[in-house]
């Protein structure tokens, strides 16, 4: 029996990756082609996604022909707002209001962004747009990502959400290997090298991956970190700004430790920080 098959209501969770790319396509074929009844299929923008993944989610959609939803946060009820690859925030807008809202910025402990832009957002799509109680939540996490698997287990076993995370290809046994070798077969690809991830500097990152994306794509995508450490008077890295990392790539901009074989950054975010709530 397929590892893909649904057969209650679903979430199919689309980071934007590769990852979840893939997951998307093996749900397809194993219905056909064409998403059963009750699945849905949600993209969460956060307006820092690189506009390489903007592209890719509409390419998945395009190519495949199957529907998804774009998402972006928002203060007013319900809580979401629906939008499309033409009119989604790309100056990191809905990031930029929660911060404001909350009056600090996110970090490695408080990982607000991913909880309110992400998870909670999709959620409140589900309850309030969809009207759903209960429904299951595809999500992109491999086989060899094991421990990130087990977490999703261990929350699914707390019951504490409305929603049990499902992960397709965990039980397909699916490598990192297999996803890179299905995109190398197919006519459009992500086109974002793995140590870059989606979001374009995720303080998630380590620093030598952010000094080196500052310096491949130029230090001034690092300005809009600057502003929201600045009006926050806070930073997202306890030992560092991003007004630091800036100026040290603008000074040295080849002093950094080279990330080129780092593994690729693309699973869920969401279960990536490890959102408990």
């Amino acid at each position: 029996m397929s590892s893909y098959l649904i057969d209650t209501p679903t979430l199919i969770s689309f980071s934007g990756g590769r990852t979840s790319g893939y997951m998307l396509h093996q749900i397809l074929q194993a219905h056909g082609g064409q998403l059963p009844p009750d699945t849905v299929v949600t993209f969460a923008n956060t307006g820092r996604e690189r506009e390489e993944t903007l592209r890719f989610v509409q390419d998945c959609s395009e190519h495949w022909n199957v529907p998804i939803i774009w998402l972006e946060w928002q203060m007013e009820e319900p809580g979401f707002r629906v939008v499309t690859f033409e009119t989604a925030s790309r100056n990191g807008e809905p990031f930029a209001d929660l911060i404001r809202k909350k009056s600090y910025t996110p970090n490695a402990v408080t990982r607000f962004c991913t909880s309110e832009l992400k998870v909670r957002v999709m959620k409140h799509y589900c309850q309030r747009h969809l009207g759903w109680t209960r429904w299951r939540n595809a999500v992109g996490l491999r086989h060899d990502e094991g421990r990130r698997c087990l977490k999703a287990y261990a929350r699914n076993a707390a019951n504490k959400e409305p929603f049990t995370a499902w992960l397709p290809l965990d039980k397909a046994r699916v490598t990192h290997a297999d996803v890179l070798d299905f995109w190398k077969t197919r006519n459009f690809d992500l086109g974002i090298r793995g140590y870059e991830g989606n979001c374009d500097l995720c303080f998630l990152k380590a620093r030598g991956r952010l000094k080196a994306i500052m310096a491949e794509q130029g230090p001034k995508i690092a300005d809009w970190w600057i502003e929201q450490e600045r009006v926050t008077n806070g930073t997202f890295v306890t030992e560092y700004s991003y007004a630091t990392l800036k100026r040290e790539v603008m000074e040295q901009p080849s002093l950094f430790d080279d990330p080129a074989n780092d593994e690729e950054f693309d699973a869920e975010c969401g279960l990536v920080c490890g959102v408990d709530e």
